[in-house]
């Protein structure tokens, strides 16, 4: 999936992350000019920066410890006595105050400082490429690295630190934080891609569509964003996306029970006359089969199959449920729709090397809802 193109990855992440909004086109545009992956990060860390520091960006009550001249907040005489302060008129004093140096905003800008280190050494040595496994070694387009560092600059008094991957989940943001959590997950990824460089030194960026992982996550979350911006006659997730066995196992120790694996589909969708479980797939190829054959991978089958025996179970005087099955094409397109132990089940393709007007529209006739 390395050629999807970098507009479409755009499209991809607002929708993933719930930042699909109208009136977005110059942001559109300016995707559309990028070549690689850390630019298109790069120009949308920096941009979506600016936004913040246009309209304010958080403060929150910081800890200090600062020796001062008068009593502010907790004085330490313990610290005061075991530096002898006193002699030059001053004290410890432990205060809080209202700062922009948060956590959202030291990722912020701790994102933007490696983004805009990415590929120096190289320059500075006069090498660039892409190395084996899709790790660019050329960093940042001139232009994106300068409104990168532009963005960090603006930032200034707040701490640039080592990122973790478990930094990102001790951030808290209320629901009205909407751009402010989509930059967040740029900068997680932002995190994700970059690669220790030992013998070089200094950072090198892997384009994460050549990670058949990192991409299926993606266009899990992206499909799921999408139906529930477009699909206004449906529910996404009503009740989450866990299918309970019908019957529940019984006659067996809590122990024994506890062995049975848990169902979770991809995604549910509930109107007043359909209830759809669909399941995403990221396949090179959607057909297989012993010794291709072309027929679809039978697992797939069976496990949508036994979600929608399970959840029908459950909802028995509901809509029939129906299964899709979803993949980004590779290839031909593919379109199966069959019904299989009463249930109607479908096999679908979705292009994302199209124009975006293409997908949009293939997304909503997968469903039967396109126009």
């Amino acid at each position: 999936m390395k050629d999807i193109p970098i507009l479409n990855v755009y499209y991809l992440l607002c929708y993933a992350w719930d930042h699909a909004q109208e009136g977005d086109a110059r942001a559109v545009s300016e995707a559309g000019k990028l070549s690689t992956v850390q630019d298109l990060l790069g120009k949308v860390l920096a941009g979506g920066t600016n936004r913040l520091l246009r309209r304010g960006i958080d403060r929150g009550y910081v800890e200090r410890r600062e020796d001062l001249a008068g009593v502010r907040g907790k004085l330490l005489m313990g610290d005061t006595a075991k530096r002898a302060l006193r002699a030059k008129s001053r004290i410890t004093c432990e205060f809080e105050e209202l700062s922009p140096d948060i956590l959202a905003n030291r990722i912020l800008r701790s994102s933007l400082d490696s983004l805009r280190k990415l590929g120096v050494a190289e320059r500075r040595r006069g090498t660039t490429g892409t190395a084996a496994g899709g790790v660019a070694s050329a960093g940042l387009d001139a232009g994106v690295r300068k409104e990168v560092s532009s963005a960090y600059h603006r930032l200034e008094g707040v701490t640039v630190q080592p990122l973790k991957r478990r930094t990102f989940g001790l951030v808290q943001l209320d629901r009205n934080r909407r751009l402010y959590r989509f930059l967040l997950n740029v900068c997680r990824l932002v995190h994700d891609c970059q690669l220790v460089d030992e013998r070089r030194g200094g950072r090198r960026f892997r384009d994460f569509r050549r990670d058949e992982t990192q991409m299926w996550k993606l266009f899990e979350k992206f499909v799921t964003g999408f139906y529930r911006k477009e699909l206004q006659d449906f529910e996404v997730n009503p009740d989450g996306r866990q299918i309970k066995w019908e019957p529940p196992a019984r006659g067996a120790t809590e122990e024994d029970r506890a062995k049975v694996p848990k169902m979770e589909a991809d995604l549910i969708l509930e109107s007043k006359d359909r209830h759809i479980v669909m399941d995403t797939k990221f396949y090179s190829n959607a057909l297989g089969g012993r010794g291709g054959t072309g027929k679809l991978h039978s697992f797939n089958l069976y496990q949508l199959l036994a979600y929608l025996r399970n959840r029908q179970a459950g909802r028995p005087d509901g809509p029939k449920h129906e299964g899709i099955l979803l993949y980004p094409q590779v290839g031909d397109r593919l379109r199966a729709d069959v019904c299989l132990e009463g249930f109607r089940v479908q096999a679908c393709t979705v292009n994302l090397g199209a124009d975006w007007r293409g997908i949009h529209h293939e997304m909503l006739e997968i469903v039967g809802a396109a126009a």
